[in-house]
């Protein structure tokens, strides 16, 4: 099931900042630098996280927690992908770090065409929405959130956001916006 993104522009639109948020996928340009990440989850981290996101394996059981399905597979050339964005949009906008749960699924083609689980988004919106300060800047456990920065598609607000890959090896860090072992269908 894929939904058009101004669908989910429309269900999200009134959450955050008197309904700006547009709920979309990073598209290829977003996140262009990538951030280099000292820091890794550790395998107890990775194993919360995993645990607690297991079930949304199953796309029929992420659509049923309120996961909304982006049409669009996010790439960058020369970094990698994300793979599908599906978005929560009752948990954006709420202020909580929660690794059970995460704002975002991230999901990638499998050979067979399939859809398959491979790591999670937090997203946490800026307080101030000025990408010049950051005394807001959110933690999961112990480990900083990325940004400000700026939305990225009109409406969407200034933000933090962090990636987790805790299904799948990521060989820049298990905490690295994009993953340079994922891509996405051609076509």
């Amino acid at each position: 099931m894929k939904l058009d993104r101004r669908l989910i522009a429309a269900t999200a639109g009134a959450l955050a900042l008197g309904g700006a948020l547009l709920v979309s996928p990073p598209l290829a340009g977003a996140h262009d630098t990538p951030v280099p990440h000292a820091e890794e989850l550790s395998g107890a981290e990775r194993h919360v996280i995993r645990d607690a996101t297991r079930q949304f394996r199953d796309v029929d059981v992420a659509l049923e927690a309120g996961y909304l399905p982006t049409d669009e597979c996010a790439e960058a050339p020369g970094l990698g992908a994300m793979g599908y964005h599906f978005v929560n949009p009752s948990l954006i906008g709420d202020g909580l770090v929660d690794p059970a749960r995460p704002e975002v699924l991230l999901y990638a083609p499998a050979p067979n065409g399939a859809l398959r689980l491979v790591g999670v988004e937090y997203m946490v919106v800026d307080a101030d929405q000025d990408l010049a300060t950051d005394g807001d800047r959110p933690m999961l456990m112990d480990h900083a959130f990325e940004g400000p920065m700026p939305g990225h598609e009109p409406g969407m607000p200034v933000h933090y956001d962090l990636h987790a890959w805790v299904f799948t090896n990521n060989p820049s860090g298990n905490l690295a916006a994009w993953n340079p072992a994922i891509s996405c269908p051609q076509g």
